[in-house]
């Protein structure tokens, strides 16, 4: 299973804004630059967020983007899913036993298996923020070199 590079976009755009608290709007053009994300695809990608309600936008000078919530606040999950759809690794997986082609009543067991991983997955997606991921960034192994 594979996020879609749009999804990956998404996520490292609003990390990058994330990695700076203390600058209060960014310009499209400077999260491109940075994250090396084409720019006409990052504005299609933002305009996503913004009507999903992860980031609102400031016209004019100075005017860009800004988060519409606090970086601690924004799940993996919220990102993904407005940006790809809700994760369904087969189509029975939500427990919709009529997209099943296997035809068993109830659902197969396979459905079954995956639609456990579904849940397991989108409970840490939706616990995981991206303030999270920025911890990870930050935790450096130390070494003592003698």
């Amino acid at each position: 299973m594979k996020l879609s590079k749009k999804a990956e976009y998404a996520m490292r755009a609003l990390l990058a804004m994330a990695r700076s608290p203390d600058i209060p709007t960014f310009a499209i053009q400077d999260i491109a630059a940075s994250e090396r994300i084409p720019l006409k695809f990052l504005e299609q990608i933002l305009l996503t967020l913004k009507n999903g309600g992860l980031l609102k936008s400031k016209r004019g000078v100075g005017g860009g983007y800004q988060f519409h919530k606090s970086a601690a606040r924004v799940t993996l999950g919220e990102i993904i899913t407005l940006i790809d759809g809700p994760f369904m690794p087969i189509p029975c997986a939500g427990g919709d036993t009529t997209s099943c082609e296997c035809g068993i009543a109830g659902g197969c067991g396979l459905g079954q298996t995956f639609g456990l991983l579904r849940e397991q997955m989108n409970a840490w997606l939706n616990t995981t923020t991206l303030t999270h991921v920025l911890e990870r960034e930050r935790t450096e192994t130390v070494s003592f070199e003698i």
